[in-house]
């Protein structure tokens, strides 16, 4: 889970948005909330946050200021403000102190999710790329693992399955797959699962729906439909004996 630090001088504002929005689901938790740019400089100097949701407006010490106290210091946290309609050119103008994005105040759940499954998905390759950089030999490590068990499990495989076996949140396994392979990994099951079906198709021993459910398709017209795609033939025409030419000589 992602850490927010929650700023706003409104206790209704705190408490709506801490206790009464998701962000379990989309991989954030509000461990903190005070009420001023100041309250939470202090909070920064004995705590690690990944993201501060802040007011424009407060006394003491504003968004505004708050954001680029965090510039300045090169904090290197996300930063998302809360705006009314007529903070808007603020809101525009903090752009330059490294905030990422802003919200309508009080806040629309349709709102606060896309911006924060956005956000979710720049933390995550935030991540991935200092990963990639910093442990070479890790990264290459979880790929090879990640694929390995892929070629072994592709007939029923999750991105639960992946999360569990490497200690990772699915879609971190995602976007981490994504980043290091520069291809999705659902891009990646179906390639061996098209491989495989191919291979067996082969060997006349099957029949087509019954390699349709080996490599994970319960439904065959699904299977077919994929298969088409990936090799431009049905897997019927795909299996049937190529034409010699005949020599007339």
């Amino acid at each position: 889970m992602y850490k927010i630090l929650l700023v706003d001088d409104e206790v209704e504002i705190r408490s709506g948005l801490k206790n009464y929005f998701p962000w379990n689901n989309l991989g954030f938790e509000v461990i903190h909330d005070c009420e001023n740019g100041r309250k939470a400089l202090a909070y920064l100097e004995e705590n690690q946050v990944d993201v501060i949701l802040t007011d424009i407006r407060m006394p003491i010490m504003d968004g505004i200021e708050l954001a680029k106290k965090i510039f300045d210091d090169k904090k290197q946290k996300k930063v998302i403000l809360l705006s009314g309609y007529k903070d808007f050119h603020y809101a525009k103008e903090a752009m330059k102190y490294g905030v990422v994005n802003y919200i309508v105040k009080p806040g629309k759940f349709d709102e606060i999710q896309e911006v924060f499954t956005d956000l979710k998905k720049q933390l995550d390759t935030d991540i991935s790329t200092k990963y990639s950089k910093t442990y070479p030999n890790y990264t290459e490590n979880i790929i090879e693992t990640i694929k390995a068990f892929t070629i072994k499990n592709y007939a029923d495989i999750s991105l639960e399955d992946l999360s569990n076996l490497c200690k990772m949140s699915p879609n971190y396994i995602s976007t981490f797959f994504k980043v290091n392979t520069g291809k999705n990994f659902s891009t990646y099951v179906t390639e061996i699962r098209m491989k495989k079906a191919a291979e067996m198709l082969s060997d006349f021993h099957y029949k087509t729906y019954e390699i349709s459910s080996l490599v994970g398709y319960t439904n065959p017209k699904n299977f077919t439909r994929v298969f088409k795609k990936f090799y431009g033939v049905t897997p019927r025409e795909y299996r049937k004996p190529k034409e010699v030419p005949v020599s007339h000589e």
